[in-house]
């Protein structure tokens, strides 16, 4: 791993915008940014994975030319690659999920909005209306209110967005002790800008506690079930795409419930520690949904070979989540142009030096565990 020497100007990789971040942050939203659930085993394991895997590539093949191109429900994408939902942006940047949006339809990459964004959803979409292709998707926490849920549905449909996203992992909040220790909350001037031009809602203040974790427990229906999916079907005819699910199981029943895409997700580590790291349980998601929908993947992914690997394993496309928010940090929409060109162009040097000049080129071959490991 490179680190940013008093010389550099410019980061040339995500580690060094990772590092260079710490300097644009305060401390309670780096550790926002930065922290997993209780040991934080599950946020390491999700980067030591992409590590344990590796490449065998293939020769002498032409590959003077590639072609990066993919589609997501239908939508092109330049690369495959969406930016994850990530909350609060604007702890990051005050320009927040603009920026993000500006830089992911340049990039022609897809953007998933949080529920818990620092900017509105019409904001969002506006950016997105000057770009032709732009692939939107809106993801959703259902609150114990409905009608609050309904309404953030309605809108997002409204908008434009392609997809409802909705994160099945988050009945409570995962236990992230360094927000825990910060008491953290949102600095006066920033809000969950959703929830709060909806219903009078924000996040809390909570004397020794996170309060997002507060916010939660009281506004979050942890009662949430596989039923509850027609009920979100029926009021939004938008494809629904489930981020969570780690199990083949749950996978299967997704595609039974009618769900059109599925992200394997651990939520970056945040949620349940010691649960699997997402590249680990990809493969057997693809193997049970067998292609009745597509699989998406996220977590610990910080270069083209992890791309590759994922795809590898049979992802259609992957998700990044706190590098982007480091690229925010330290140079608003610039940065987050650089942290997408620099994983495009990583990716495109990957699929070269493994003989592949398409993404179909890209399989199960190329991939595989040293002897002896698990």
């Amino acid at each position: 791993m490179s680190h940013l020497g008093e010389n550099h100007l410019q980061p040339i990789n995500l580690f060094e915008y990772e590092q260079l971040a710490t300097q644009h942050l305060s401390q309670m939203a780096l550790d926002y940014y930065s922290s997993g659930a209780w040991d934080e085993i599950t946020l390491r394991d999700n980067r030591a994975a992409f590590e344990r895997w590796k490449l065998r590539p293939r020769m002498l093949v032409d590959v003077s030319d590639r072609n990066l191109t993919t589609s997501i429900l239908g939508q092109p994408l330049a690369l495959p690659l969406l930016i994850a939902p990530m909350a609060f942006q604007c702890l990051a940047h005050p320009d927040g999920e603009i920026a993000t949006a500006k830089a992911a339809a340049s990039a022609g990459v897809g953007m998933v909005l949080s529920t818990l964004a620092t900017k509105t959803i019409e904001e969002v979409a506006a950016v997105g209306q000057n770009f032709p292709n732009a692939l939107q998707w809106f993801q959703l926490y259902i609150h114990k209110d409905r009608g609050l849920t309904r309404a953030l549905v309605e809108r997002a449909y409204t908008a434009g967005y392609k997809a409802l996203c909705l994160t099945v992992d988050a009945p409570l909040l995962g236990q992230r002790e360094r927000d825990r220790r910060n008491e953290f909350s949102l600095p006066l001037g920033l809000q969950a800008a959703n929830i709060a031009t909806i219903k009078d809602l924000d996040i809390p203040h909570a004397q020794g506690e996170s309060g997002l974790f507060t916010y939660f427990a009281e506004q979050l229906n942890p009662a949430l079930t596989w039923k509850d999916l027609a009920w979100l079907q029926s009021i939004c005819p938008l494809p629904l795409v489930i981020k969570g699910i780690l199990r083949g199981d749950d996978a299967i029943r997704a595609v039974e419930c009618g769900v059109k895409a599925i992200i394997v997700s651990n939520h970056g580590g945040r949620q349940l520690d010691s649960a699997i790291a997402s590249l680990d349980a990809l493969a057997e998601i693809v193997t049970a949904v067998d292609n009745r929908a597509e699989i998406l993947v996220d977590g610990g992914i910080r270069r083209g070979t992890d791309i590759l690997k994922a795809l590898a394993l049979g992802a259609k496309a992957v998700l990044i989540g706190r590098p982007i928010l480091w690229g925010l940090a330290v140079a608003g929409e610039v940065g987050v142009s650089r942290i997408l060109t620099m994983l495009e162009n990583e990716f495109s040097l990957a699929m070269a030096l493994s003989g592949c000049q398409k993404l179909q080129d890209i399989d199960s071959s190329l991939i595989t565990l040293p002897h002896g490991s698990k």
